[in-house]
């Protein structure tokens, strides 16, 4: 999924990369080296023990010079405005307390002519696929959990937070009144997830 990312970077050979909800920034080390088109990035995450192996993964790389994560809150980043090429964002913005704020936040840091990518669970258009996809979320996933954490409690809410979030045209309209330009949501694996990509002009 995250590989249809690179088809939505902005032109440019140099661009400057923001990873939110980074965790351990497989994302930010796969679209450095997917597209060899970036030439810094930044992974920004609220977890610090989730950063420290991130570290560790981009010192194996190599990239320590270029890529770097840092403690951050999606909602108040404290970086200068314009100041990225491309923001991205999988699997994370479903849990951002304040989402438009977020939304507003990588608009503002994203330079003209930059974008803003959303990676998120989604559910299925096709009434046999949805309904296939949710009796697994519901109850074959929150079983296979428990036995294998012994925390059922932490799928139920996954499954739970997938089911109420805006997803398709809602989630568009967000992007829209945060800021953003030309919004499309490209639905990935028949709906299961859905790629939000926003320009800003």
């Amino acid at each position: 999924m995250r590989k249809r990312m690179v088809r939505h970077l902005p032109e440019g050979n140099e661009l400057k990369l923001l990873d939110l909800a980074t965790g351990t920034g497989d994302v930010l080390l796969q679209l450095h080296k997917w597209s060899g088109r970036i030439k810094t990035g930044i992974g920004l995450d609220m977890s610090g023990g989730m950063l420290s192996y991130g570290r560790v993964k981009v010192h194996e790389a190599g990239l320590q010079d270029s890529l770097h994560l840092m403690r951050g809150d999606a909602q108040c980043m404290g970086i200068g405005s314009e100041s990225f090429d491309v923001a991205t964002i999988s699997f994370g913005i479903r849990n951002v307390p304040d989402v438009p704020k977020a939304l507003k936040e990588i608009h503002r840091i994203l330079k003209s002519g930059g974008r803003g990518m959303v990676l998120e669970f989604s559910l299925p258009g096709n009434p046999i696929i949805r309904a296939g996809y949710l009796f697994y979320f519901r109850h074959i996933l929150t079983r296979i959990g428990a036995l294998i954490s012994g925390d059922a409690q932490a799928y139920t809410y996954l499954n739970k937070t997938v089911e109420a979030f805006p997803y398709g045209e809602a989630f568009v309209s967000l992007m829209d009144d945060a800021g953003f330009d030309r919004v499309e949501a490209i639905p990935l694996t028949f709906g299961i997830a859905t790629l939000y990509v926003g320009h800003k002009d």
